[in-house]
């Protein structure tokens, strides 16, 4: 199957392509990356191999990238949540809380970001890396070719900046 083959089918299945992300993802940003992904990662199949049904590929091929993305933003957003001490989380205003509770999430906010901004830029790479990236301890350990023990111990370390924010900001 050639590239110019599978233009032609990505050109004239792009529309039903997009909307079947969109469904999946919820957001029409993300499709649209994702659909990319899909044209990047069918051109490199078929540049090291043949494929006899090249439609249902390039499907099965967005279909399973919309769900490594949801299965990503899952691991992410659970691993954000159990990794922030509970004390941190009974501190931030809920939806409707009061301006007192308002303000005081706002304090707790510009404090961390003030206390994480006092970090070596390493430990503000782990932070980054393990919180909002959602990396692994080991991945984090290879990208900045420290051992695995460092960055748990850096973890704790911030971690421990921030209950103490936290702490002082709640006393």
């Amino acid at each position: 199957m050639s590239q110019s083959r599978f233009n032609q089918v990505f050109l004239t299945q792009r529309v039903s392509l997009l909307r079947t992300l969109e469904r999946m993802v919820n957001n029409h940003s993300t499709a649209e990356d994702l659909l990319q992904e899909t044209y990047l990662r069918v051109t490199r199949a078929l540049g090291e191999r043949a494929i006899d049904h090249l439609e249902p590929f390039v499907f099965q091929t967005a279909r399973n990238l919309a769900l490594d993305h949801l299965r990503a933003r899952r691991i992410q957003s659970r691993t954000l949540l159990e990794d922030v001490p509970q004390a941190v989380l009974q501190s931030v205003a809920a939806p409707l809380s009061s301006a007192e509770d308002g303000a005081h999430a706002q304090q707790l906010l510009e404090r961390l970001n003030v206390s994480l901004n006092q970090l070596s830029l390493r430990q503000q790479q782990i932070f980054i890396l393990s919180r909002l990236h959602g990396h692994s301890y080991q991945q984090i350990a290879e990208h900045l070719g420290v051992s695995l023990s460092t960055v748990q111990k850096e973890l704790k370390l911030i971690m421990a900046i921030c209950v103490g924010v936290a702490d002082r900001l709640n006393h």
